[in-house]
């Protein structure tokens, strides 16, 4: 007997290199702040079914609109997005059809009314990232600071690739700093 296989049919599904549950199968799962950002099962369902309320979207264009409305601080991945599209349409509150090689995703006559009734009776998956005050795109800061230390790598002479090592550490260290209200600057 594959116990793999055995626990598949009971119906836990494990992380294949941690051994552990997997987000969305099933088994609860805490939130986790920072990284990628994880949400409950039904906050993507919940999210999905609002999203299509809108407009039909591809499972690639739900994975961005949830990025966009929560600032970047949740953003589902395919494991996410897809076994949710999956359930919606055996469920029959979503339509999948081809197009252009894509699957588009429509809300069915019944699928409206959930999503309706959801958003009468005030279930926003949204409103945990509403933004109370204005906030600093971290996620586009870090975008460039990426892409400028992947350039010094590829081009950089190896005085400069040890000077940018160094930049990078210290403003690792600067941003530790802050968080323990010490100087904004590390000293050498």
């Amino acid at each position: 007997m594959n116990t793999e296989r055995e626990g598949r049919r009971r119906g836990h599904h494990h992380h294949p290199r941690r051994g552990g549950p997997r987000a969305g199968d099933g088994m609860p799962m805490h939130r986790r702040r920072g990284g990628r950002g994880r949400a409950p099962r039904g906050d993507v369902r919940a999210a999905v079914l609002m999203l299509l309320a809108e407009e039909p979207m591809h499972g690639y264009q739900l994975m961005q609109a949830i990025a966009d409305r929560s600032d970047g601080r949740w953003t589902p991945s395919p494991g996410a997005i897809y076994p949710t599209i999956s359930q919606l349409e055996d469920e029959g509150l979503v339509s999948v059809t081809a197009d252009a090689g894509r699957r588009l995703v429509t809300l069915t006559d019944a699928g409206r009314e959930q999503a309706e009734t959801r958003r009468e009776t005030g279930t926003d998956p949204f409103a945990e990232y509403a933004r109370t005050e204005p906030t600093t795109d971290f996620r586009g800061l870090l975008e460039q600071l990426h892409a400028a230390t992947r350039q010094v790598a590829r081009s950089g002479t190896e005085d400069q690739r040890a000077a940018a090592a160094e930049i990078l550490t210290n403003a690792r260290r600067s941003l530790y700093l802050l968080l323990a209200d010490g100087p904004r600057t590390p000293e050498a």
